[in-house]
């Protein structure tokens, strides 16, 4: 679980730095460039994704709560809506004018429908990590930006064609889920 706790721990640390520590930031900028602190920041997510990854197969679960079968539907519910939210960041789209920011939003309710279908103590400390982590992340950002200047919408088919993507994207995801995190979804 080390590894998990490591990785989990590297990549809040790597998102919160321009929240948390914008002079730092702003130092390994003028001090490195702008290229390479996006290098260093991408390649500190690598590897906090490689330590998640590792740490998540390498440790033993132990059995906190045990999910009935409502619980695990309601997060197969609850997925899709995750994913559309993800495939709506980054750009206007109607769900950007209702929710701030939606790949938070996409990622919490992610570690939210998780927690609901796992209730062992590796889901307990990567599924709550990532809640915490987002919810802190909302935060921060929404104090750091100010006021919410919400995007133009789109035409519709632009967000019907985002979301067909969001849903395809998340159907290759349950495909790999067995092998990314050795856990079959059904």
């Amino acid at each position: 679980m080390t590894l998990l706790i490591c990785g989990l721990i590297l990549w809040a640390a790597t998102h919160l730095i321009p929240s948390l520590a914008p002079a730092f930031r702003q130092g390994a900028i003028d001090k490195l460039g702008f290229n390479a602190y996006r290098g260093l920041f991408s390649l500190s997510l690598l590897a906090a994704i490689g330590f998640m990854v590792v740490g998540w197969r390498s440790s033993q679960p132990g059995l906190v709560y045990l999910p009935d079968e409502t619980m695990r539907l309601l997060a197969l519910a609850i997925m899709p809506i995750a994913f559309i939210c993800l495939g709506a960041s980054g750009r206007p789209s109607r769900i950007s004018r209702l929710i701030r920011h939606p790949q938070l939003t996409g990622v919490l309710l992610w570690s939210i429908a998780h927690l609901l279908a796992n209730g062992d103590t590796r889901s307990l400390i990567l599924f709550g990590g990532f809640a915490i982590w987002t919810i802190l992340e909302i935060i921060l950002i929404s104090r750091r930006e100010g006021d919410w200047q919400k995007p133009a919408a789109p035409s519709l088919a632009k967000d019907i064609i985002a979301s067909v993507v969001a849903l395809a994207v998340m159907g290759v995801f349950m495909a790999i889920h067995p092998w990314i995190a050795g856990v079959p979804l059904f």
